[in-house]
């Protein structure tokens, strides 16, 4: 029977690229999406409520923030709902990420680059096909990039239309963003036969267990 877990259910990707012992799926996709010059190679997942610094602060809570071995922070996002100012709040979510790392005293020079990716189950710009957008700050007229500080990438999975024939050919993002949106309509053997790689296994292999646990199950439901 097709396992019948949406990875695009929030639990669900909770459970698959926000638990440490799944952090290698988690790496893989960073990864896949950000393309650095360095390859992330270790994550720490943390706390993802944001700290209030007053008491009438909005709180707000990530669905996955993690740290990497230099210190750079991600806050990775499941939307299935397209909401009018829902790049507002991914813009507040970089800044938020970005300047809580410094606490009084502390100097700037302490600040590593924050990036946050949010995954679409729909279209944010359907007059456009481009399914991946990353924005930084850059000078409009000279192109000048202040690097090293605050990204927001954008990945539309409702413009997404990858066959599986293509799957052996196409670049590491595409695989996940296909994993993304067909998971659930294979049986738990076929995926791990078409996605042989240890990241994708230790993925899948949480959705399998979400459906195989009845709290687990009750809670995606």
């Amino acid at each position: 029977m097709p396992l019948e877990i949406k990875p695009t259910n929030n639990f669900a990707f909770i459970k698959a690229f926000g638990s440490p012992e799944n952090k290698i799926s988690l790496i893989s996709l960073l990864n896949a999406i950000l393309c650095l010059p360095q390859p992330i190679v270790d994550v720490t997942i943390v706390n993802p409520f944001n700290v209030q610094d007053f008491k009438d602060d909005k709180l707000t809570i990530l669905d996955i923030k993690a740290v990497d071995e230099n210190g750079a922070v991600y806050n990775i996002e499941m939307q299935i709902v397209v909401s009018p100012w829902m790049i507002q709040r991914l813009v507040f979510y970089g800044c938020e990420i970005f300047a809580d790392q410094l606490r009084s005293g502390d100097h700037y020079e302490k600040l590593c680059p924050a990036y946050t990716i949010c995954l679409i189950d729909g279209q944010l710009w359907p007059d456009n096909q481009q399914v991946h957008h990353a924005f930084k700050f850059t000078d409009a007229q000279s192109g000048r990039v202040l690097d090293g500080t605050l990204e927001v990438h954008t990945l539309e999975m409702g413009k997404y239309n990858l066959l599986e024939s293509d799957l052996a050919t196409v670049s590491q993002l595409e695989r996940w963003l296909y994993w993304f949106l067909y998971a659930d309509q294979y049986e738990p053997e076929e995926l791990l036969k078409l996605f042989p790689e240890t990241a994708f296994q230790q993925a899948s292999q949480a959705l399998s267990q979400i459906k195989a646990r009845t709290e687990d199950k009750i809670m995606y439901d």
